[in-house]
């Protein structure tokens, strides 16, 4: 359930991703500049109290409605990107595993190519120091943050695709003896460094962009302090900028708070970095503009996150397919093919809804809700099932037959106490944050008073119910199929053998003993 929630709105976020590599092949860059207004005087009002990257992000790709009541019109651009996501998806899951294991090789190996690309050029920007200063500096008041905890959470599981039902699949398809535990510490361990690696050239742009547009500011200001006292150019400099400041606030007061200069500080506009969507299609997106070669870097990383999105799709659909051919919904006689190709067209259908003009706002509510807390109810769930239900000591065992080692006493003290204990505090940590105020959004508003600041406003009542039936649908799903195979359980032992005691014997005997070894 959670695999295909998340399907639903992660290929739209591809859909975008399509149609930014798409427009990158223009000179300039589409997002670079703003258009002309309607009767080519000047330029878009929009866009020119906000930005061009902005107003083509908005505007141009999701033309986006000031409300989320306001459901708009379906955007063709969209539905075409859309239906070209989904043909992608499925021709590399046309017959489940056989056809991903191959498109992964790309998928998973090309990002880290681009990179590396992306590395290079991003330590040799200006700015690239404090980019990498600011990644590495502790902000202790931001851990205090319950908030902060809570998303470091929901990227780890998206991050290893924990309770999505990928890894099982995956894992269904490993010989008997294979070790297991050697392939979670590797997965777990590449994870970790890969996010690092990735997290250098993101913030050595990032802090490009930063010293950018901190330069910028200076500059302004430098231009308005050299017209009002009319000093020569370049007497003012940025590295003597803060002396001339002291000097002229000291002396001329009054003419310099006439000025209005803004206040330039390089760790606010380090600050302004932003995550999720913000980051991929406005802060980098910028970035991108103010780099020589603009157009190519573009390509490049586009290309690049549709390979990454892809890659997780690979999962996420392999989490239904594999269950779902494994129940034999259909007759075995049935294709993969035709499997994979209703579940594609199925997810089409219902992905429409994030091509309308308040699409965003769901795909929000569905990346907020369906892939934050059912992650940890399942999780938990698994958990206790395993160690509680199953049986720890039989799972050890199971572990021990499949690599030949027994289990270190790590791993039982973290499956009995540690593990469940954190996912319970994180979930606790949910539900508080969410009764401190209602559910409400940010609404992208060209009429609201303080544009081009977004407009927060609370989600409607109706909204707000299906905020909580998608949190809870993945979640009630494991208490009803569990109450289902208990029933039916029961039903079978009421029902009269007809198993011969000699072969009933047999079985009993069988039961008693663990995996054969070798």
């Amino acid at each position: 359930m959670v695999s295909i929630l998340v399907s639903l709105f992660y290929n739209t976020v591809l859909t975008w991703v399509m149609w930014y590599f798409i427009n990158s092949f223009q000179e300039p860059l589409p997002w670079s500049v703003c258009p002309l207004n309607e009767n080519r005087t000047g330029f878009n009002e929009e866009c020119y109290e906000s930005t061009a990257v902005n107003y083509f992000w908005y505007r141009k790709t999701l033309n986006i409605t000031p409300d989320i009541a306001e459901s708009g019109t379906f955007q063709w651009w969209l539905i075409l990107c859309l239906a070209a996501c989904w043909a992608i998806v499925y021709l590399c899951t046309i017959r489940g595993i056989e056809t991903t294991g191959k498109a992964i090789y790309v998928t998973a190996i090309f990002p880290y190519l681009v990179l590396t690309i992306f590395l290079i050029q991003g330590l040799t920007l200006p700015g690239a120091t404090e980019g990498l200063i600011y990644l590495f500096t502790p902000k202790l008041n931001t851990l205090k943050n319950p908030r902060v905890w809570l998303d470091a959470a929901t990227q780890i599981f998206f991050s290893l695709s924990l309770a999505f039902g990928g890894l099982i699949a995956f894992a269904s398809y490993n010989p008997e003896k294979n070790d297991c535990e050697k392939d979670a510490v590797t997965v777990a361990i590449v994870n970790s460094m890969t996010s690092l690696y990735a997290s250098i050239p993101v913030f050595s742009v990032l802090g490009f962009k930063a010293t950018t547009a901190y330069w910028d500011c200076l500059d302004r200001n430098i231009i308005h302090i050299i017209n009002e006292f009319d000093l020569p150019e370049e007497s003012i400099m940025r590295q003597n900028y803060t002396s001339w400041i002291s000097f002229l606030n000291s002396s001329y007061p009054e003419k310099i708070a006439g000025l209005k200069l803004k206040s330039c500080d390089l760790q606010e506009f380090l600050d302004q970095s932003v995550s999720g969507t913000g980051l991929a299609f406005i802060v980098f997106t910028q970035a991108i503009i103010l780099m020589p070669g603009s157009q190519a870097w573009a390509i490049l990383f586009f290309i690049m996150l549709f390979s990454l999105g892809l890659s997780s799709m690979f999962g996420n659909i392999e989490g239904v397919f594999t269950p779902l051919l494994e129940l034999q919904i259909l007759p075995k006689s049935a294709p993969k093919e035709l499997l994979s190709g209703i579940i594609c067209l199925i997810s089409f259908l219902i992905a429409l809804c994030f091509t309308l003009g308040s699409g965003s706002y769901w795909i929000d509510i569905f990346d907020r809700y369906a892939a934050s807390v059912p992650l940890l109810v399942i999780a938990f769930f698994e958990v206790i099932g395993v160690v509680y239900i199953y049986k720890i000591k039989r799972f050890s065992e199971d572990v021990e037959w499949m690599t030949g080692r027994k289990l270190s006493l790590f791993w039982q003290i973290t499956w009995r106490f540690i593990s469940p204990l954190l996912l319970l505090i994180v979930f606790m940590a949910f539900v508080t944050l969410q009764m401190q105020k209602p559910p409400s959004y940010t609404a992208w508003n060209p009429k609201y008073e303080g544009f081009p600041m977004k407009e927060e406003k609370v989600y409607p009542p109706w909204v707000q119910a299906i905020c909580v039936l998608l949190a809870a649908l993945p979640c009630v799903c494991v208490p009803l199929v569990a109450l289902f195979h208990l029933v039916k359980q029961k039903r079978r032992s009421k029902e009269p053998s007809l198993v011969p005691p000699e072969v009933s014997f047999c079985q009993g005997a069988n039961s008693n003993f663990s995996h054969p070894k070798e």
